[in-house]
């Protein structure tokens, strides 16, 4: 008989307001497909996608850094029974930027953010600086990204 508790992986992704060029469902397969290969059972995450504004709001209340950033996850912890639970916000203008400044699509470069969003919920942690793409947690993004991004991944000139 097995003990563990049932899989739930429930994922809630909305936009605030701006436009996705990748279904909102698809964004939260992505998730729930990142929580099944770290074997996560059970989670609780919801996904919003915001405007620049908003994330710079963001991320100067509660990283104390000024203007937008791509990804911000408020890792909650997981409550007694081993739920993972998380608030994930990712900023759309700035997936866009990045996508051109790494010549990525910008659906593939949501996805990638997704990834990095969901490893954070999870306990993934990278250090900052140049050692960042180096890093376990990196490494890990990348390999889900090739998987999961496929569809998407057409480099731009």
């Amino acid at each position: 008989m097995d003990d563990r508790p049932p899989i739930s992986r429930a994922v809630s992704v909305q936009s605030d307001g701006v436009r996705s060029p990748v279904a909102t469902e698809r964004l939260a397969d992505v998730s729930r497909a990142v929580l099944q290969s770290l074997k996560v059972r059970q989670a609780m995450l919801s996904i919003t996608l915001i405007d620049a504004r908003p994330m710079a709001a963001l991320n100067r209340k509660h990283l104390g850094h000024s203007g937008p950033t791509d990804v911000i996850t408020f890792a909650l912890g997981s409550d007694p029974h081993g739920v993972v639970i998380a608030d994930i916000y990712i900023c759309v203008p700035v997936a866009r930027a990045q996508a051109r400044a790494h010549r990525v699509g910008v659906r593939e470069e949501l996805v990638r953010l997704v990834v990095h969003g969901t490893l954070h919920a999870c306990g993934w942690e990278h250090p900052e600086g140049d050692d960042r793409t180096t890093s376990p947690m990196w490494k890990r993004q990348e390999r889900l990204v090739a998987r999961l991004a496929a569809p998407y991944a057409t480099r731009t000139a």
